[in-house]
Protein backbone atom coordinates (compact mmCIF):
# COMPACT_ATOMS: atom_id res chain seq x y z
CA UNK A 1 0.00 0.00 0.00
CA UNK A 2 0.95 3.48 -0.53
CA UNK A 3 1.46 6.39 1.05
CA UNK A 4 -0.95 8.15 -0.19
CA UNK A 5 -3.80 5.72 0.11
CA UNK A 6 -2.51 5.09 3.86
CA UNK A 7 -3.05 9.10 4.55
CA UNK A 8 -6.39 8.89 2.40
CA UNK A 9 -6.90 5.64 5.16
CA UNK A 10 -6.17 7.94 8.22
CA UNK A 11 -8.93 10.66 7.18
CA UNK A 12 -11.14 7.98 6.77
CA UNK A 13 -11.07 6.50 10.06
CA UNK A 14 -10.30 9.22 12.19
CA UNK A 15 -12.71 11.87 10.45
CA UNK A 16 -15.53 11.62 13.19
CA UNK A 17 -12.88 12.16 15.71
CA UNK A 18 -10.43 15.02 14.60
CA UNK A 19 -10.80 17.50 12.35
CA UNK A 20 -8.97 17.00 8.72
CA UNK A 21 -5.88 19.45 9.35
CA UNK A 22 -5.32 17.30 12.57
CA UNK A 23 -5.47 14.06 11.44
CA UNK A 24 -2.71 14.94 8.68
CA UNK A 25 -0.53 16.48 11.52
CA UNK A 26 -0.98 12.89 13.22
CA UNK A 27 -0.46 10.96 9.87
CA UNK A 28 2.99 12.74 9.56
CA UNK A 29 4.10 12.02 13.20
CA UNK A 30 3.62 8.83 12.46
CA UNK A 31 5.03 8.65 8.97
CA UNK A 32 8.05 10.24 11.02
CA UNK A 33 7.99 7.49 13.65
CA UNK A 34 7.92 4.81 11.66
CA UNK A 35 9.17 5.15 8.33
CA UNK A 36 11.57 8.51 9.33
CA UNK A 37 10.34 10.39 6.55
CA UNK A 38 9.31 14.09 6.25
CA UNK A 39 6.25 15.85 4.98
CA UNK A 40 8.59 16.88 1.91
CA UNK A 41 9.58 13.54 1.35
CA UNK A 42 5.96 12.48 1.11
CA UNK A 43 4.98 15.36 -0.99
CA UNK A 44 8.34 14.34 -3.31
CA UNK A 45 7.47 10.27 -3.30
CA UNK A 46 3.77 9.64 -2.11
CA UNK A 47 3.81 6.27 -3.84
CA UNK A 48 6.38 4.84 -1.88
CA UNK A 49 5.30 1.65 -0.30
CA UNK A 50 6.17 0.93 3.20
CA UNK A 51 7.63 -2.84 4.24
CA UNK A 52 5.30 -5.49 5.11
CA UNK A 53 6.99 -4.67 8.98
CA UNK A 54 6.16 -1.08 8.78
CA UNK A 55 2.85 -1.32 7.49
CA UNK A 56 1.83 -4.04 10.32
CA UNK A 57 3.40 -0.86 12.73
CA UNK A 58 1.45 1.58 10.67
CA UNK A 59 -1.63 0.05 11.15
CA UNK A 60 -1.36 -0.99 15.20
CA UNK A 61 -1.15 2.56 15.62
CA UNK A 62 -4.10 3.43 13.63
CA UNK A 63 -6.04 0.90 15.39
CA UNK A 64 -5.06 2.81 18.57
CA UNK A 65 -5.72 6.24 17.09
CA UNK A 66 -9.32 4.92 16.28
CA UNK A 67 -10.00 4.10 20.14
CA UNK A 68 -9.22 7.70 20.62
CA UNK A 69 -5.76 7.05 22.42
CA UNK A 70 -3.27 10.09 22.23
CA UNK A 71 -0.78 9.63 19.20
CA UNK A 72 1.74 11.02 21.77
CA UNK A 73 1.57 7.70 24.03
CA UNK A 74 1.25 5.65 21.51
CA UNK A 75 4.53 6.67 19.97
CA UNK A 76 5.62 7.59 23.25
CA UNK A 77 6.90 11.03 22.74
CA UNK A 78 5.77 14.91 21.98
CA UNK A 79 7.15 18.37 20.68
CA UNK A 80 7.12 21.10 23.29
CA UNK A 81 8.87 24.64 22.60
CA UNK A 82 11.13 22.71 20.35
CA UNK A 83 12.27 20.35 22.79
CA UNK A 84 11.47 16.76 22.53
CA UNK A 85 9.98 15.17 25.75
CA UNK A 86 8.89 11.92 26.56
CA UNK A 87 5.33 10.65 27.85
CA UNK A 88 3.72 8.02 28.86
CA UNK A 89 0.31 8.00 31.13
CA UNK A 90 1.72 8.68 34.12
CA UNK A 91 2.37 12.10 32.65
CA UNK A 92 -0.24 15.38 30.50
CA UNK A 93 0.38 15.40 27.19
CA UNK A 94 2.23 19.13 27.19
CA UNK A 95 0.23 21.80 25.55
CA UNK A 96 0.18 25.09 23.62
CA UNK A 97 -1.57 27.07 26.23
CA UNK A 98 1.80 26.25 28.53
CA UNK A 99 4.16 26.89 25.86
CA UNK A 100 2.66 30.63 26.04
CA UNK A 101 2.79 30.21 29.79
CA UNK A 102 6.96 29.97 28.89
CA UNK A 103 6.95 32.53 26.65
CA UNK A 104 5.40 35.09 29.29
CA UNK A 105 8.20 34.16 31.51
CA UNK A 106 10.97 34.03 29.31
CA UNK A 107 9.71 37.51 27.66
CA UNK A 108 9.96 39.10 31.85
CA UNK A 109 12.87 37.17 32.38
CA UNK A 110 14.15 39.66 29.89
CA UNK A 111 14.30 42.34 32.11
CA UNK A 112 16.27 40.47 34.91
CA UNK A 113 19.18 39.16 32.27
CA UNK A 114 22.08 41.89 34.17
CA UNK A 115 20.93 40.22 37.37
CA UNK A 116 22.28 37.53 39.31
CA UNK A 117 21.03 33.81 38.24
CA UNK A 118 17.44 33.28 39.01
CA UNK A 119 16.26 29.89 41.59
CA UNK A 120 13.22 28.70 39.72
CA UNK A 121 10.51 26.69 40.74
CA UNK A 122 8.09 24.33 39.21
CA UNK A 123 4.93 23.02 41.35
CA UNK A 124 3.46 19.67 40.08
CA UNK A 125 6.01 19.29 37.08
CA UNK A 126 4.50 16.15 35.21
CA UNK A 127 6.90 15.21 32.45
CA UNK A 128 8.86 18.26 33.41
CA UNK A 129 8.56 20.41 30.22
CA UNK A 130 8.04 23.62 31.89
CA UNK A 131 11.16 23.23 34.41
CA UNK A 132 13.09 21.55 31.66
CA UNK A 133 12.35 24.43 29.25
CA UNK A 134 12.92 26.85 31.05
CA UNK A 135 16.29 25.35 32.30
CA UNK A 136 17.34 25.50 29.02
CA UNK A 137 15.96 29.20 28.11
CA UNK A 138 17.22 31.13 31.51
CA UNK A 139 20.96 30.55 31.85
CA UNK A 140 22.73 29.98 35.09
CA UNK A 141 19.44 29.61 36.77
CA UNK A 142 18.64 27.06 38.92
CA UNK A 143 15.70 24.85 39.32
CA UNK A 144 13.60 22.85 41.52
CA UNK A 145 10.22 20.87 40.16
CA UNK A 146 8.26 18.73 42.32
CA UNK A 147 5.35 16.42 42.21
CA UNK A 148 3.56 14.38 44.30
CA UNK A 149 3.25 11.56 41.61
CA UNK A 150 6.85 9.23 41.69
CA UNK A 151 6.35 7.94 37.96
CA UNK A 152 5.62 11.19 36.99
CA UNK A 153 8.87 12.19 38.62
CA UNK A 154 10.63 8.88 36.63
CA UNK A 155 9.22 10.32 33.47
CA UNK A 156 10.48 13.71 34.22
CA UNK A 157 14.03 12.75 35.21
CA UNK A 158 14.10 10.96 31.91
CA UNK A 159 13.83 14.23 30.20
CA UNK A 160 16.09 16.27 31.94
CA UNK A 161 18.90 13.73 31.10
CA UNK A 162 16.92 13.61 27.73
CA UNK A 163 17.38 17.34 26.96
CA UNK A 164 20.63 17.45 29.18
CA UNK A 165 19.88 19.77 31.64
CA UNK A 166 20.16 19.70 35.58
CA UNK A 167 16.93 20.04 37.53
CA UNK A 168 16.28 19.30 41.10
CA UNK A 169 13.61 16.92 41.53
CA UNK A 170 11.72 16.62 44.16
CA UNK A 171 8.26 14.08 45.71
CA UNK A 172 6.36 16.92 47.30
CA UNK A 173 2.44 17.31 47.98
CA UNK A 174 1.57 20.81 46.71
CA UNK A 175 -0.85 20.62 49.06
CA UNK A 176 1.44 20.39 52.37
CA UNK A 177 4.50 21.89 51.46
CA UNK A 178 5.92 24.83 53.43
CA UNK A 179 9.34 25.83 52.44
CA UNK A 180 11.86 24.39 49.86
CA UNK A 181 15.16 23.27 51.32
CA UNK A 182 18.36 21.95 50.04
CA UNK A 183 20.34 18.44 51.81
CA UNK A 184 21.84 20.93 54.57
CA UNK A 185 17.68 21.81 55.41
CA UNK A 186 18.58 25.25 54.57
CA UNK A 187 15.70 27.10 53.06
CA UNK A 188 15.91 28.59 49.48
CA UNK A 189 13.97 31.36 48.68
CA UNK A 190 12.80 31.40 45.03
CA UNK A 191 12.60 33.87 42.22
CA UNK A 192 9.74 32.57 40.12
CA UNK A 193 7.50 29.86 41.07
CA UNK A 194 5.46 28.62 38.28
CA UNK A 195 2.60 26.03 38.45
CA UNK A 196 0.11 23.89 36.12
CA UNK A 197 -2.09 22.52 38.36
CA UNK A 198 -4.74 20.42 38.27
CA UNK A 199 -7.85 23.07 37.71
CA UNK A 200 -10.50 21.42 35.02
CA UNK A 201 -13.61 21.10 37.80
CA UNK A 202 -15.94 17.90 37.64
CA UNK A 203 -18.42 19.49 36.29
CA UNK A 204 -16.56 20.04 33.19
CA UNK A 205 -15.76 16.28 32.69
CA UNK A 206 -18.77 16.38 30.26
CA UNK A 207 -16.87 18.98 27.75
CA UNK A 208 -13.33 16.64 28.29
CA UNK A 209 -12.87 14.70 24.73
CA UNK A 210 -12.38 10.71 25.38
CA UNK A 211 -8.56 11.34 24.13
CA UNK A 212 -8.22 12.96 27.32
CA UNK A 213 -10.20 11.85 29.59
CA UNK A 214 -9.85 7.91 28.95
CA UNK A 215 -6.18 8.30 28.89
CA UNK A 216 -4.48 11.27 30.76
CA UNK A 217 -3.66 10.77 34.34
CA UNK A 218 -7.37 12.17 36.34
CA UNK A 219 -4.53 13.38 39.39
CA UNK A 220 -3.25 16.34 37.14
CA UNK A 221 -6.31 17.04 36.08
CA UNK A 222 -9.26 17.65 38.02
CA UNK A 223 -10.55 19.24 41.05
CA UNK A 224 -14.07 19.27 43.11
CA UNK A 225 -16.16 22.03 42.15
CA UNK A 226 -16.60 22.86 45.93
CA UNK A 227 -13.13 23.76 46.06
CA UNK A 228 -11.71 24.06 42.95
CA UNK A 229 -8.62 27.04 43.59
CA UNK A 230 -7.41 24.62 46.21
CA UNK A 231 -4.08 24.41 44.66
CA UNK A 232 -3.90 28.03 43.61
CA UNK A 233 -4.73 28.78 47.02
CA UNK A 234 -2.10 26.49 48.62
CA UNK A 235 0.94 27.48 45.81
CA UNK A 236 0.04 31.32 46.64
CA UNK A 237 0.19 30.83 50.37
CA UNK A 238 3.51 28.82 49.50
CA UNK A 239 4.74 31.80 47.78
CA UNK A 240 4.55 34.44 50.03
CA UNK A 241 6.40 32.70 52.57
CA UNK A 242 9.49 31.51 50.07
CA UNK A 243 9.23 33.66 47.31
CA UNK A 244 12.35 36.71 47.18
CA UNK A 245 10.75 40.34 47.66
CA UNK A 246 10.43 41.33 44.25
CA UNK A 247 9.76 37.60 43.01
CA UNK A 248 7.08 36.39 40.64
CA UNK A 249 4.57 33.96 40.49
CA UNK A 250 3.30 32.29 37.23
CA UNK A 251 0.34 30.10 36.66
CA UNK A 252 -1.54 28.26 34.27
CA UNK A 253 -5.50 28.74 35.04
CA UNK A 254 -8.98 27.91 34.17
CA UNK A 255 -10.61 29.91 31.57
CA UNK A 256 -13.66 30.02 33.61
CA UNK A 257 -11.88 31.50 36.87
CA UNK A 258 -10.17 34.72 35.80
CA UNK A 259 -12.00 37.13 37.66
CA UNK A 260 -11.48 34.61 41.13
CA UNK A 261 -7.69 34.15 40.26
CA UNK A 262 -7.32 37.89 40.42
CA UNK A 263 -9.23 37.69 43.58
CA UNK A 264 -7.15 34.92 45.43
CA UNK A 265 -4.18 36.86 44.01
CA UNK A 266 -5.04 39.98 45.30
CA UNK A 267 -6.37 39.09 48.68
CA UNK A 268 -3.17 37.37 49.33
CA UNK A 269 -1.74 40.68 49.40
CA UNK A 270 0.33 40.37 45.48
CA UNK A 271 0.62 43.35 43.60
CA UNK A 272 0.94 43.88 39.44
CA UNK A 273 -1.69 40.82 39.73
CA UNK A 274 -2.65 40.14 35.91
CA UNK A 275 -5.18 37.66 34.05
CA UNK A 276 -3.42 37.10 30.30
CA UNK A 277 -5.60 35.29 27.84
CA UNK A 278 -3.97 33.04 25.16
CA UNK A 279 -3.95 32.77 21.66
CA UNK A 280 -7.85 31.64 21.80
CA UNK A 281 -8.69 34.71 23.68
CA UNK A 282 -9.92 32.70 26.90
CA UNK A 283 -8.28 33.24 30.20
CA UNK A 284 -5.47 31.06 30.96
CA UNK A 285 -2.76 32.65 32.67
CA UNK A 286 -2.04 34.32 35.70
CA UNK A 287 1.33 36.04 36.83
CA UNK A 288 1.55 38.31 39.94
CA UNK A 289 4.79 39.81 41.60
CA UNK A 290 5.64 39.90 45.62
CA UNK A 291 6.06 43.21 46.90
Amino acid sequence: MSLGKIKKSFQTNLENIYESEEIDSIFFIVLDHVLNKTRIQYSMDPDYEPSEKELVKIDGILSKLIHQEPIQYIIGETEFFGLKFKVNKSVLIPRQETEELIDLILKLNGEWESKKPLNVLDMGTGSGCIAITLAKHIPNSTVTAIDISQKALEVARTNALYNDVEIRFQQQDILKIKSLQDGNNTTNLVDIIVSNPPYVREMEKRDIQPNVLDFEPELALFVSDSDPLVFYQAISEFAVNNLRIGGWLFFEINQYLGLEMQQLLNNMGFKNVKIIKDLFGKDRMAKAQLL
